[in-house]
């Protein structure tokens, strides 16, 4: 494909070329026939009135009126080809008048009247068209989704609060509605804090603070406070961590362990086991976090990434997942010029692999 477009490009350019030599050769044709004409025209009148003027004066009135021949006929020329050039520019500006007011369905058709430039022009324009289209869905989705995710919590929290304005509720069923309140609230806390996270990651102000330090050290640090989660129920957990080092931001990192263990966590059932491993592949940190939970299906594997989708959103529901988790995960190794990878089956168990760039072992921190 770019091969075909190097040689369009060159017909172009080629093109182009030839029609500046052809302007060129017309150009000193019309000069010549206007010069001439001038001449013939003035000698014409000379005689015609008898009068023997010098060869100066001669000159100067054939070379004024040769001027303002060529003057006329180019004048005559443009005022005839200017309506043709505005029906090949016509559609550019339709189209850029449309995109100005938020339309991004336009697509100007390609047409052989339109110079060489001015065809790469109309692509460019059609290539922005599609892309402005799909922010502009991907902006709808977004605030669909937030929409979503956040009027869901807030039916809860205001159809119990109803409820707890009835005499008639027992303590137990008061303490009842009022803890589902309070996780409803806590759901919204921690979409707002995800949302304004991710909206900090994605932009080029957020504190990125790079140093060395042990991964496996980190990694053991991050799998410890996990353990009420895990311990509650009755995860194995599974481990070995090579001695690795890298240079990163480390509060950044441990976000993402945090992330993929509580996933894993959610997931797998009471009695599961959770596998968690470093090793060293030559310049590379490979992590591997691999779970015996519910799995992927295979037509979600390659959306988990994407913001608020969830696989399995009655399940997510009840853990209270808001789907931007895996999100900040892969912004975040892609800060450190990493890169995750998913591979899952469904009702067997998923594994999730992160790359990152390593320390020689020379330089490592003690």
């Amino acid at each position: 494909m770019e091969a075909q477009h190097q040689v369009n490009r060159k017909a172009a350019r080629g093109w182009r070329f030839f029609k500046s030599v052809c302007g060129i050769c017309v150009l000193l044709l019309l000069s010549l026939a206007s010069w001439s004409a001038a001449y013939f025209f003035i000698r014409y009148l000379l005689n015609a009135f008898g009068s023997r003027p010098s060869d100066y004066v001669g000159q100067l009135f054939t070379q004024l009126v040769a001027f303002v021949t060529s003057m006329g006929i180019m004048g005559t020329i443009g005022v005839i080809f200017r309506d043709k050039r505005m029906e090949v520019f016509r559609p550019m500006i339709d189209a850029m008048k449309r995109i100005a007011k938020g339309d991004f369905t336009v697509s100007i058709p390609s047409d052989e009247r339109v110079p060489g430039q001015f065809g790469e022009l109309v692509e460019s324009i059609n290539h922005m068209a599609v892309e402005l289209n799909q922010m502009e869905k991907m902006r709808q989705e977004f605030i669909s989704n937030v929409s979503h995710e956040i009027q869901s919590p807030l039916t809860s929290i205001g159809g119990f609060a109803r409820i707890l304005q009835s005499d008639e509720l027992s303590r137990e069923e008061r303490m009842h509605y009022l803890g589902i309140i309070e996780k409803e609230s806590a759901r919204l806390s921690k979409l707002s804090e995800n949302l304004l996270k991710l909206t900090s990651l994605e932009s080029d102000h957020h504190p990125f603070e790079r140093r060395r330090y042990r991964l496996d050290k980190q990694l053991r640090s991050v799998i410890l406070a996990c353990e009420p989660q895990w311990n509650d129920k009755g995860i194995d957990m599974d481990v070995s961590l090579e001695d690795v080092s890298i240079e990163a931001d480390e509060d950044l990192l441990s976000q993402v362990w945090v992330n993929l263990l509580h996933n894993s966590i959610k997931f797998t059932p009471a009695g599961g086991t959770i596998g968690v491993r470093l090793k060293r592949n030559g310049q590379q940190a490979v992590v591997f976090v691999t779970d015996t939970g519910i799995g992927i299906p295979e037509n979600d594997v390659t959306h988990i990434f994407e913001r608020f989708y969830k696989a399995d959103r009655s399940r997510n529901r009840s853990t209270g997942g808001s789907g931007l988790g895996l999100a900040i995960v892969k912004r975040i190794v892609e800060m450190h010029t990493g890169s995750v990878a998913v591979q899952s089956v469904h009702g067997k168990g998923t594994t999730l692999t992160v790359r990152l760039p390593a320390l020689p072992s020379a330089v490592a921190p003690k």
